[in-house]
């Protein structure tokens, strides 16, 4: 006899839920008015309100975000990443940088759909990383990264690309153009039964 707590997926649907409890909180202590539901942030992390994040992006812990940051859907980005800049004048002579104020308005940074960023990368503000793109742990992005290029070093440059074939990048472009789709993070893939 089969009891509830042996039927398949309930497990995961119980972790599913304290999840997204836990992210509703972390959301409303953020002021986090524009990000998706199923948006994760990993604490501790310094994120502006104005974030917007879409479906299944997650950010890591020990990372920094400054104002005016978009994220695609299901962008992953790693531990102790930071996208910065744009926050200081130094354009007035005779005025040191920590006295001169902010500028009025912080470049648009933009990472579109299916971006993965690794460990301890920085982004400059105003930088757009094109959909599908991977950056390498370490990096420093200070310049747009093409869609489904794979970048690295400091400062980042192109190394190879994620689909060579004009086929796999339209199959994953029409996954992309859809209506985001419900799955666990980075959860092992198991056998289909037969």
């Amino acid at each position: 006899m089969q009891t509830q707590f042996s039927q398949p997926g309930f497990r995961s649907r119980i972790i599913q839920h304290r999840r997204n409890m836990r992210m509703f909180f972390v959301h409303r202590k953020y002021g986090l008015r524009n990000v998706h539901n199923t948006f994760f942030l990993a604490e501790p992390a310094l994120v502006k309100p104005d974030l917007v994040a879409g479906a299944y992006s997650y950010i890591g812990p020990g990372s920094y975000m400054c104002l005016n940051v978009k994220l695609g859907k299901y962008v992953s980005i790693g531990p102790q990443c930071a996208i910065l800049g744009g926050d200081h004048r130094m354009d007035i002579p005779g005025v040191p940088i920590g006295f001169s104020g902010r500028p009025e308005h912080t470049p648009e940074t933009v990472i579109e759909d299916d971006v993965w960023i690794g460990f301890r990368v920085t982004v400059v503000a105003g930088v757009r990383i094109g959909r599908g793109a991977v950056v390498a742990a370490g990096s420093v992005v200070t310049k747009d990264v093409e869609p489904y290029s794979i970048v690295g070093g400091v400062p980042a440059k192109p190394i190879s690309r994620r689909f060579t074939e004009a086929q796999d990048i339209e199959t994953h472009d029409q996954m992309l153009s859809e209506p985001a789709m419900h799955g666990d993070y980075c959860a092992p893939k198991r056998p289909k039964k037969s």
